[in-house]
């Protein structure tokens, strides 16, 4: 399969979407999450696979609104725990490093092993992976690079310190994206709503009064305000239940209580890498 990643071969989009569908599959880098939307929806990719939250920074808010937009179907999910490791040119002792390269968001989440190192200089870059392959094809000897495992694999380098991001449990949320809508499995135990109420007082709380007592788990709520309609807004609901069943009757008693409902994608919950 031909799938669509924001970033560059090697960085955690390539893991997360390896994750999914396995090793054998072809990667096509996009340097935008635009630019991702467009090759699935004009099928130069066969699918998506693209970051939407992640346990620390939160919702990246920009891709809920290219979701809904895009009129493409959420067909799977997979969730990465974010392990970042100091990478160089193999033999390459970690005293010799002066300078290194990352993502500014990796810099961050590292800061607690680098501060150790005051003789090192941080260089912000537009990607982990894209530093890594940096680093090889310059063959900088003194420079190290912040990114993940599959990078250093990639590019031949060594990770010199392994697992030096300051907070453990760092995750990111992986959301993979079709062209095409698939029938649900019969396992499926997860979906992604959009919905839009009237702006009168309450009108949200029916609409999760019913999700609750067909006992359905809302996972996620995001709301984002309507363009034109000031202090209006629409939402997008992440909602886990035990079977198709219990879905489809949560789904048909907060339509009435909607202004406008689609439903983006049934599938099973992701597992963890």
């Amino acid at each position: 399969m031909h799938i669509a990643i924001q970033g560059f071969e090697g960085c955690f989009h390539q893991i997360a979407a390896q994750g999914y569908y396995g090793k054998d599959i072809t990667i096509e880098c996009c340097a935008s999450f635009a630019e991702l939307i467009k090759k699935v929806k004009t099928q130069v990719a066969d699918a998506g696979v693209m970051a939407i939250e992640n346990s620390i920074a939160g919702s990246i808010l920009p891709n809920y609104t290219l979701l809904k937009n895009s009129n493409l179907h959420v067909v799977g999910e997979v969730y990465l725990h974010i392990k970042q490791h100091l990478m160089a040119l193999p033999g390459t002792p970690l005293d010799d490093i002066r300078e290194v390269h990352s993502h500014h968001m990796a810099l961050l989440q590292c800061t607690d092993f680098l501060d150790k190192y005051p003789q090192m200089k941080l260089v912000e870059t537009e990607d982990t992976a894209l530093s890594a392959k940096h680093v090889a094809t310059k063959k900088l000897k003194t420079t190290a690079a912040i990114a993940g495992k599959l990078a250093a694999e990639i590019y031949g380098l060594e990770i010199i310190a392994p697992n030096i991001h300051t907070i453990k449990n760092n995750y990111t949320r992986f959301l993979v994206i079709s062209p095409n809508g698939v029938e649900p499995a019969a396992d499926s135990n997860k979906a992604s709503v959009y919905f839009q109420t009237s702006h009168e007082s309450g009108s949200l709380a029916k609409v999760l009064t019913q999700v609750a007592s067909t006992g359905i788990n809302l996972s996620k709520l995001q709301s984002f305000p309507m363009p034109t309609k000031e202090w209006n807004y629409y939402f997008h609901a992440d909602f886990e239940f035990e079977d198709l069943a219990t879905f489809q009757k949560g789904i048909s008693k907060i339509t009435p209580l909607t202004e406008h409902l689609k439903v983006l994608g049934i599938y099973k919950k992701g597992k963890t890498l």
